[in-house]
């Protein structure tokens, strides 16, 4: 595997960063995590955006342009022989001291990596997930903006590994507030009486490449949708409900906290939404 490493591709086993780079030491830093389909890198732009405004609310300049990062994505893609898979972005503040301030951080890091990914069964579409809300709550707005995709995720990880210790895959996150922020790696949807709901990122949620993509496939499917404050009432009663996420792209959720969703099977609207998500990804981003 080649990987993009500070103006180089090298091999895995050569890709190799500081112990003083403040990524590592402090989690200083933001990622990106993107799909390619059939050659082509889905909503790259976004992403890139979406890197360039998490750079800047953490004070951290970018070494390369919109363009140089777009063109070293495809390339790393490229060199690995991929026409489909997983591509993650990181930029650190790069090597600095053991002390807290990066001022001594004079030179940002960049890494690309780009492989193959299956992060659910294709059964779990099929047949759809079986989730729980955990005790471990999303970082307050107030603290990290949740638009901010830093490199610090431990919050996601603790959250991951109860969900784990409950046997679910995915896990849902409540706010300080105890309203329904999101999962540990994915944006959360529900629907009921005709409208499609999701938690305003307010409440702690990403504001997720995939969640626009269903933003617009709603727009053209005429479902009203509502961002706001939900409670796990709310996902309790609901009629249909799923997942959305780079990795996760849209998965249908069929029960939370032991409770059937809907009639316990993924909802006909829901494979709407995933059959139009899937043909959306081969015709919508930049071709290698």
């Amino acid at each position: 595997m080649k990987i993009y490493l500070d103006g180089e591709y090298v091999d895995e086993s050569e890709a190799r960063i500081s112990v003083f780079d403040h990524g590592l030491l402090y989690g200083d830093g933001v990622f990106e995590g993107i799909r390619l389909y059939g050659g082509c890198v889905f909503r790259l732009e976004e992403h890139l955006e979406r890197l360039e405004y998490s750079a800047k609310a953490i004070l951290l300049e970018l070494p390369l342009s919109r363009k140089e990062l777009s063109d070293i994505v495809c390339e790393t893609c490229r060199r690995n022989g991929l026409t489909d898979g997983y591509i993650r972005l990181i930029v650190t503040r790069g090597k600095g001291n053991l002390g807290l301030s990066p001022a001594g951080c004079d030179h940002p890091t960049v890494i690309v990596i780009a492989d193959t990914i299956a992060l659910y069964p294709a059964e779990y579409y099929e047949k759809g997930l079986d989730i729980v809300t955990v005790p471990t709550r999303r970082i307050n707005p107030a603290a990290l903006n949740p638009a901010v995709k830093s490199l610090n995720y431990l919050n996601n990880v603790l959250a991951r590994i109860e969900a784990s210790q409950h046997g679910a895959p995915e896990a849902i996150m409540l706010n300080d507030q105890g309203f329904v922020a999101e999962c540990t790696g994915d944006n959360i949807f529900m629907l009921s009486k005709g409208r499609l709901y999701t938690p305003d990122p307010s409440c702690g949620a990403l504001k997720g490449i995939t969640r626009d993509a269903v933003f617009d496939i709603a727009r053209d499917l005429d479902v009203p949708l509502v961002e706001g404050n939900l409670t796990r009432y709310d996902f309790w009663t609901a009629e249909e409900c799923f997942l959305t996420g780079t990795a996760a792209e849209v998965v249908p959720v069929v029960r939370i906290d032991g409770r059937a969703v809907g009639d316990g099977r993924p909802g006909a609207l829901t494979q709407r939404f995933i059959d139009d998500f899937r043909d959306r990804v081969r015709r919508e981003g930049t071709r290698l």
